[in-house]
């Protein structure tokens, strides 16, 4: 890929990319994309001020401030960086107007998101989710509004599922079976709410609903269910298995194969100390000859499982490969289903809700966590997508009956309101029957 962003740096190429939500991950691929051979930085944008004001300093480009979002001024440097500042409405104008092939989506909202993805789309611009909520949730819609101008909508190549699909198509090219695809999870905390999360998000910068979704498992889940539908693969249970391990080439016996009765699973591990992060991919081989071979590369094994992990997933300094995958290969990393999901990401109470609770946040909130299930198996429990508790318009869904700690949430016990995205939501769900 760096041979053709350098072949097109020479020609006097360059692929333009603009940036929404300058929170932690905005911030680095805003500086990832001014560094990297043939990309411009045509803007950043937020609707905080501040923080649309740290990315530019990130980036150490000039500043050219937008007043006017229905018309744009013409680039007139490689140094210049437009910033645009402003409500939701301000900067889908200016989004509709600017001269981009391709945008990241980096904002933690949800129902803005989409509207950002939808305008860069009609706008013929590729989108790049670095907001896995986002591209689980509205994905499929965004999938088919792709389809329809020629562009590509794909997951970002640096979060945990973008790299667990690059290392399964190539390990699917050495002749594997994928048995599992595998999250390794510092720490977990199903319980997490805002105070007990407030200390370590204001330690790391981070938004506060962000860090409780990170802590609470609601995050990963999410990143599972992405990576699964991508393959084909089922958690073994609601919210998958999750051993503690001190070491990942634990897995191999943490896990027992012999049970998925031949299915692909995703899962996760919890709290490995060697190598401490990344994500791994467990895969199956019976060939005599791949086997000595492997054992010769000292490969982790219980044959026929084959242990391969990456150590490390590295967010924002990824973002550019899966930027220039869509730009000059029109191929994703990991696109969103046209049709039905194999997964989704279903509600829980995390405490004892007493009827009349309103849920807050649907990710990342006090009242709720998502577990990553089969679609099929849930649907058939009645189980409600946290995606439903979303609020909008001031509205929040609400339970109406007493629902116990890890509870599932079903149709039956809640209210849900009647919004935009609710509306969107219920389109979606018509589009793929």
């Amino acid at each position: 890929m760096i041979y053709k962003l350098n072949k097109l740096k020479a020609e006097g190429g360059r692929i333009g990319v603009g940036v929404i939500g300058c929170g932690a991950m905005g911030v680095g691929v805003a500086y990832q994309c001014a560094r990297a051979p043939a990309m411009d930085l045509v803007f950043v944008a937020d609707v905080d001020e501040t923080a649309a004001q740290r990315a530019i300093t990130a980036t150490g480009k000039k500043p050219l401030r937008i007043t006017d979002p229905s018309s744009l001024p013409a680039r007139v440097a490689f140094e210049e960086t437009y910033l645009i500042v402003g409500p939701t409405e301000f900067i889908l104008e200016a989004l509709k107007n600017s001269d981009i092939q391709a945008m990241a989506e980096c904002s933690n909202r949800v129902y803005e998101a989409y509207l950002y993805c939808e305008a860069a789309i009609a706008n013929k611009a590729h989108v790049i989710l670095m907001n896995a909520e986002v591209d689980l949730i509205l994905g499929t819609a965004l999938a088919h509004q792709a389809k329809k101008q020629g562009v590509v909508i794909t997951s970002d190549a640096g979060d945990q599922h973008g790299v667990l699909a690059t290392m399964a198509d190539e390990i699917m090219l050495w002749g594997f079976k994928i048995v599992q695809a595998g999250n390794m999870k510092g720490f977990l905390n199903r319980y997490g709410n805002s105070e007990s999360s407030r200390v370590w998000a204001e330690k790391q910068k981070l938004s506060l609903v962000q860090t409780v979704s990170y802590t609470d498992g609601t995050k990963m889940n999410i990143e599972q269910a992405l990576i699964g539908n991508y393959l084909g693969l089922t958690p073994t249970k609601p919210g998958m298995e999750g051993p503690k391990c001190a070491d990942i080439r634990e897995v191999l016996e943490k896990f027992d194969f012999e049970k998925y009765n031949g299915e692909g699973r995703v899962d996760y591990t919890v709290g490995v100390p060697w190598p401490g992060g990344g994500v791994y991919i467990v895969g199956e081989s019976h060939d005599d000859q791949q086997h000595f071979l492997l054992d010769y590369y000292k490969v982790s094994h219980k044959r026929p499982y084959y242990l391969f992990f990456r150590p490390y997933h590295l967010c924002h300094l990824e973002t550019p490969r899966a930027i220039a995958q869509a730009y000059f290969d029109a191929r994703p990393v990991i696109a969103p289903p046209l049709g039905r999901k194999t997964n989704d990401v279903y509600a829980y109470a995390k405490t004892d809700l007493a009827p009349g609770t309103v849920i807050h946040h649907a990710i990342g909130g006090d009242e709720i966590y998502g577990l990553v299930n089969a679609t099929a198996k849930a649907e058939a429990d009645q189980n409600v997508p946290v995606a439903w508790f979303e609020s909008l318009e001031g509205k929040y869904a609400t339970v109406n009956v007493a629902k116990a700690k890890d509870e599932p949430l079903r149709w039956a016990d809640v209210t849900i309101p009647d919004t935009k995205f609710h509306r969107l939501l219920k389109e979606q769900q018509a589009l793929v029957g």
